[in-house]
């Protein structure tokens, strides 16, 4: 669902700009508290070394899986937004960033999604998709049972409405300054239609995700806090809620992420670089609507088409299988360096921050 430069106008892309680089301050400031891993069973004191690393793989993954177009109707395919699985493991302010780290490397990398529609497609695919989802998954886990079950069905749901949700945001941006003279019912319909299609597919890979993490980690997923059940006792025949004698520690085996981690690379790197080969060659939903309604004929030529990995290959590698491997690998480093740069230095923010606070100089008498 990645905008190209030219569907929408200079006007409304540039607000849309605006709105994403307001959007991304915010999640900044939140993405700090999230970072903050003292609220985590057994994690006092572990910090950027455990959440920083975590959150750079998500992004990290995230790309990889993008890359993983899937057949949704003859003619279309559909790929995965990332903004319900980002929010569920890694918090909404958190999960903003990590979908907007994966469109800037696209966009600059791949030459995937115009520069000039950066804010778009930010708002769209990162913003819309991580609010929508993670409000609707908060919901949704609050009124069904506290079970490890009930978080997987919770993200399936999210993720299944986060997707026609970006799809309407789009179609309202292009009602304002869309390029092309086209009935917008007949754009919003063919949008909504194929994206609640391609919304399946992001619901079946979300729900596996979470539900993976879940069962081996769930002190490493922010939508599963509090699953632990009170402990009942039977008092003259009835159950009652036992004293809360405090937060349990976590096992050992628990306090280092290090497994979690290398095991999540390794399958980012084995889907970008070899599964995605059989990826589905079909246009995705928002190329098949503007293909259809004549919309792509105000596509202009990306910025970066040059790019040594434009297109998803690397420039001069002949062979497709490896030059597209090559090029998913890359964006798998890439991506996941980046992503933990950003998340580290927002992370060392929040500690300088409470350095701050607690110095004899920063404490209000």
């Amino acid at each position: 669902m990645h905008a190209p430069d030219g569907f929408i106008d200079a006007p409304v892309s540039a607000a849309a700009g605006l709105l994403a680089a307001g959007a991304i301050a915010v999640s900044l400031r939140g993405a700090r508290r999230e970072l903050d891993d003292t609220s985590r069973p057994g994690a006092a004191g572990a910090g950027a070394e455990r959440t920083a690393p975590l959150a750079g793989l998500v992004a990290a993954f995230i790309f990889a899986v993008q890359m993983l177009n899937f057949p949704v109707a003859a003619g279309t395919s559909g790929h995965l937004l990332g903004g319900a699985l980002a929010a569920i493991l890694v918090g909404p302010y958190t999960g903003v960033l990590c979908v907007s780290v994966v469109l800037l490397m696209q966009a600059v990398l791949f030459a995937d999604g115009g520069l000039t529609a950066l804010g778009v497609n930010i708002t769209t695919m990162a913003i819309t998709t991580t609010l929508v989802a993670y409000a609707l998954f908060r919901v949704l886990v609050k009124v069904l049972p506290r079970t490890r079950r009930s978080v997987t069905a919770a993200s399936f749901v999210a993720a299944l409405v986060s997707v026609p949700a970006s799809a309407v945001v789009f179609t309202l941006l292009f009602a304002v300054g869309g390029t092309t003279d086209v009935s917008l019912g007949k754009v919003a319909g063919a949008m909504v239609g194929v994206h609640v299609l391609i919304g399946l597919g992001e619901a079946v890979i979300t729900a596996l995700t979470v539900g993976a993490v879940v069962a081996v980690r769930p002190d490493l997923v922010q939508g599963a806090r509090g699953l632990r059940q009170k402990l009942k006792l039977r008092v003259d025949g009835e159950l009652v809620d036992a004293p809360d004698t405090g937060a349990e520690p976590a096992p050992a085996t628990a306090r280092s992420p290090r497994k979690v981690w290398i095991a999540g690379l390794v399958t980012s790197l084995v889907l970008a670089g070899f599964v995605s080969f059989y990826a589905s060659a079909d246009p995705d939903g928002l190329e098949k609507v503007a293909a259809d309604h004549g919309i792509d004929k105000q596509a202009e030529e990306h910025t970066a088409a040059d790019s040594p990995l434009a297109d998803y290959g690397v420039k001069d590698v002949d062979d497709a299988r490896l030059s597209g491997g090559l090029a998913g690998v890359i964006g798998v480093g890439v991506t996941v360096v980046a992503g933990t740069g950003v998340f580290w230095a927002v992370r060392r923010r929040r500690t300088e921050e409470e350095a701050e606070a607690t110095s004899p100089t920063g404490t209000s008498v």
